[in-house]
């Protein structure tokens, strides 16, 4: 019998190994003719087509490059049930995104059981080609944007792979003011060592040490000061976020501030999803979900720091802020749906497979089915491959659904089957949180949950890498009532010139 410390690191090797093996799918990637595409609504069919299989063996005495320790987390035993699936993605001008794309052919077809780390053979199955809406790829040019976060140095610290994916070398400006822990004041050393570092990873960011005095939200309000303070010629929008607010697309975060008109008072935010929060804390920009002050609109709020800073109702910042420009201003909220506070707790997998757009997220550090936040920095990385195709779901068949980066989920009673007396209306989104919130007006219409591992199957995001110049993710689902534990490979590229 094999020692729990043998598992792992028979795992763990395993596991390597197929990053290896991702550099052979390159032998056979080859362009197949495209057959015309089906009319992009928010079902789409589309017919696909595959290569032939083929089928290669991984040695074990191949030399590997990546250790993942990631794994010694995961309860991992073997034998271990393993499939994979390579996918290209080929950009069409004037596709639009949909809610759900249904695909013909199945996602997976054969499915190894991996005994031992001794007996380990990966097989490049057929390569699925999908279409994407075409996205830019060059750099984006944000720097009309500055950014305002308050915390603490661990929590920025942790956050920093997470913020690379969004701001580092965007031209935007980030500023963050800093505490060791609540009433404790950071050790400036360590404030400047971070401050360097994030420089060197390609943030135009600047760190403060908070004034001891502030409360919190007299720290929250002092960003506004701070980065109209710092403005240039080109600022034309102040943003307060959280250290836990994800932007998936500065594309798209642009293109939806383009259609205000900056020059002009504009406040401009989400409301919580929990109708209890807006009745109790006002019609505002909720922070986590990103609070957008057009440059004339701060200059009015920094002008009337004094008493507003010092008049507070509420603990929260960004409640102080809606009461300065109600106060001081006639400008009113300009609600983002897509913009997302997320102030549901517990199992978020509704939200995140919903196929919905989603111009920012938040609470991401709040956990995961795993127990732990969820690995933006990682689940993100599949969109340098596919632009716009993170979080977006693929129907296969009528049992599997791929939510791009999130889940892999099949529906074994007929929930997705056409016609079936089971069959669910997946525009709705599934309600998998703890709470009974009222929701209507920001999430509905949603759909009661389904019972794990007999109505649905999911199998979570667990793992991603940059890989041979494609990106390789790792989903994973534990065995119940005796089945095997089981790891399903998608390896991404882009397809070749036309």
């Amino acid at each position: 019998m094999q020692s729990g410390a043998l598992r792992f690191r028979a795992v763990i090797i395993f596991l390597t190994l197929i990053c290896v093996s991702a550099s052979l799918y390159s032998t056979f990637f080859y362009r197949r003719d495209r057959k015309p595409s089906a009319e992009w609504h928010a079902h789409a069919p589309v017919s696909l087509d595959t290569t032939d299989n083929v089928d290669t063996t991984v040695s074990i005495g191949q030399s590997v490059s990546q250790e993942w320790e990631w794994v010694t987390s995961h309860n991992l035993t073997y034998p271990v049930r393993y499939s994979s699936r390579a996918i290209t993605t080929r950009k069409v001008p004037g596709l639009r995104r949909a809610s759900l794309t249904r695909i013909e052919a199945p996602l997976f077809q054969d499915f190894h059981t991996v005994e031992s780390v001794l007996d380990v053979k990966v097989s490049a199955t057929q390569v699925l080609e999908l279409e994407v809406p075409a996205f830019k790829k060059e750099p984006v040019d944000a720097s009309r944007l500055s950014f305002g976060i308050q915390t603490t140095i661990k929590r920025l610290e942790d956050s920093v792979p997470q913020l690379a994916r969004w701001i580092a070398n965007t031209g935007a400006k980030l500023y963050v003011v800093l505490l060791e822990a609540e009433g404790i004041p950071v050790n400036t050393e360590q404030l400047a060592g971070l401050e360097t570092s994030m420089q060197n990873q390609g943030f135009d960011v600047t760190l403060f040490p908070a004034h001891e005095e502030d409360t919190f939200p007299q720290r929250y309000f002092s960003l506004v000061n701070i980065m109209y303070q710092h403005r240039t010629f080109r600022t034309q929008w102040v943003s307060l976020i959280d250290d836990d607010t994800f932007f998936p697309s500065m594309h798209a975060l642009l293109a939806m501030l383009d259609k205000h008109d900056s020059a002009e008072q504009q406040y401009i935010g989400s409301l919580s999803e929990d109708w209890w929060a807006v009745q109790h804390y006002g019609f505002m920009g909720f922070g986590g979900a990103g609070v957008f002050l057009s440059l004339p609109l701060a200059e009015v709020v920094d002008a009337h720091t004094d008493v507003c800073k010092n008049n507070l109702r509420s603990s929260a910042g960004d409640i102080t802020v809606m009461d300065c420009i109600y106060t001081h201003t006639p400008t009113k909220l300009t609600p983002v749906s897509d913009l997302h506070q997320a102030d549901m707790h517990g199992d978020l997998s509704g939200f995140y497979e919903s196929g919905r757009h989603h111009l920012s997220l938040h609470h991401w550090k709040e956990g995961s089915v795993f127990g732990k936040g969820l690995p933006m920095a990682d689940m993100h990385l599949v969109s340098d491959i596919c632009g716009g195709c993170f979080l977006q779901r693929w129907q296969f068949g009528d049992e599997m659904l791929l939510t791009n980066a999130f889940s892999i989920t099949t529906y074994p009673k007929g929930h997705l089957k056409s016609g079936d007396p089971n069959e669910v209306n997946m525009d709705k989104l599934e309600e998998t949180w703890n709470s009974n919130m009222n929701m209507r007006h920001s999430l509905g219409p949603t759909r009661p949950r389904l019972v794990l591992e007999e109505e649905k199957v999911q199998y979570s995001f667990l793992n991603a890498t940059v890989c041979n110049g494609g990106v390789r993710q790792l989903y994973f689902h534990t065995g119940v009532n005796g089945d095997l534990d089981t790891v399903l490979e998608l390896v991404w590229k882009e397809a070749g010139p036309e």
